[in-house]
């Protein structure tokens, strides 16, 4: 029996093979709906794919339950004019900037802080063995590390003597070791930072990091890096809360309305505050905003961002724009399941004789649903393939001319692919009926 209905079957596949070879253009025009719209699900999903795992990469980058509090330069000393006299401005107000201080008092005030790490950036060159390159030596504690999730690729961190006395040593990033310690392993070894010679002690791995996260998180290449303990940094380097003959100059010269200058007072020029959970991340920048106003005397000249929220948003509006697209794609895939259907009512017009002489000679009405319903599942198939390979086509020239992340991914093939084969099932299923139920002598008769 089994036998039976597996030659009825083969015999049945044999027609429609031969029916949809017969007719390669028809059929080929039939299952362009099928092509763009399988080619349109894997291209969409493979951008968005591509841009949650961007969010989720950027989300690394900047720590996860961080709060930043970044200090606010003015940019330009405004002189008093006659409409700016008497009017009340930050700038009539004293504030002592961000500085460790403020580290300290958030540290004992904020409840659930996992870590804290304030980090001060200096704008300085590199030199070794002739060698000399501008770069960022960053000011940090041990914290940094943990919280932008930073490993050693050989060497360690810095120890509590290190840190407490402001020892001249330094970790170095990936491409600082490949610029200037090319042969040589640089732990131990001494590099020349702006007027400092800074003893190596350890090495980073290298950051993987796109254009778009630099642009976007305006964040920098950490492979360049050189980073050496905070106090190290306000020890031998820069220290802005003290004040010097040089503040004392640039203040009688603001007061004079002598020059207009960029005007830097801040101690620190990060700080990084990580949260044991999200759902707090929100009343702890309250709260830290609230500290910071209070002491800072009631002048904001600081502004708190909470990157991972930023990038959740954007995920989220990246999410619902990624279901749009998808919906119009699958659209598509609908509209061209009405296509194959409509061509095969019209084939079962065209091949009414056809019908009525197979089932003269003994087919059996399944024989003829069989046979139409193989052709539509077969023209969807033969489809979805085509539009598989013109999907993962389309992704990668996204990706290239666009400078789009995609990933495509086996599911979104293979989901498009099966969506495929149901539509043409589902959409075959009418004509297939119609020529099954055709009268053998009126078909036979049929002009």
């Amino acid at each position: 029996m089994k036998k039976i209905i597996s030659e009825r079957f083969l015999s049945n596949f044999d027609i429609a093979l031969s029916a949809v070879i017969s007719n390669r253009v028809r059929s080929l025009l039939t299952a362009l709906g099928i092509i763009f719209g399988v080619s349109a699900v894997i291209a969409m999903l493979a951008i968005g794919n591509g841009a949650q795992e961007e969010i989720r990469e950027q989300i690394k980058l900047v720590g996860v339950n961080n709060i930043v509090v970044k200090p606010i330069v003015e940019q330009e000393e405004k002189s008093l004019s006659e409409e700016d006299e008497g009017v009340g401005t930050n700038n009539s107000k004293f504030s002592p900037g961000l500085t460790v201080r403020d580290k300290e008092a958030i540290q004992k005030t904020v409840k659930g802080i996992t870590m804290i790490s304030p980090e001060i950036l200096k704008e300085t060159h590199f030199i070794k063995n002739g060698i000399r390159r501008s770069g960022k030596l960053v000011g940090v504690e041990p914290a940094y590390f943990s919280i932008f999730n930073f490993e050693l690729d050989e060497g360690k961190l810095f120890n509590d003597y290190q840190l407490e006395n402001g020892v001249a040593v330094c970790i170095i990033g990936k491409s600082v070791k490949a610029k200037f310690f090319p042969t040589e392993n640089p732990i131990g070894k001494f590099i020349k930072c702006g007027n400092n010679w800074l003893k190596v002690i350890g090495v980073l791995k290298e950051r993987l990091i796109s254009e778009n996260s630099i642009a976007n998180l305006g964040i920098r290449d950490y492979n360049n890096d050189i980073y050496t303990p905070l106090q190290t940094m306000l020890i031998r380097f820069e220290n802005r809360d003290l004040i010097t003959k040089n503040n004392l100059e640039q203040n009688n010269r603001r007061n004079n309305n002598q020059e207009k200058k960029i005007v830097n007072y801040h101690q620190l020029d990060k700080l990084v505050i990580q949260i044991t959970e999200t759902a707090k991340l929100n009343s702890s920048a309250d709260i830290i905003a609230r500290l910071l106003k209070r002491k800072h005397f009631e002048v904001v000249d600081y502004e708190i961002e909470i990157p991972e929220l930023l990038l959740k948003q954007q995920q989220k509006t990246d999410d619902i724009f990624n279901y749009v697209l998808g919906a119009i794609a699958g659209i598509s895939l609908i509209v061209g399941g009405i296509g194959i259907m409509n061509i095969m009512l019209a084939s079962v017009l065209e091949r009414i004789k056809e019908i009525g002489l197979r089932l003269s000679l003994g087919a059996k009405k399944t024989d003829i649903i069989n046979q139409f319903m193989l052709e539509a599942m077969l023209i969807s198939i033969t489809g979805g393939f085509i539009g598989v390979i013109q999907g993962i086509i389309m992704a990668y020239v996204v990706s290239h001319f666009a400078g789009i992340p995609t990933i495509i991914s086996f599911w979104s093939i293979l989901i498009s692919f099966g969506v495929a084969a149901v539509i043409g099932l589902i959409f075959g299923i009418a004509p297939a009926r119609k020529a099954a139920n055709q009268d053998p002598i009126t078909s036979l008769r049929y002009e």
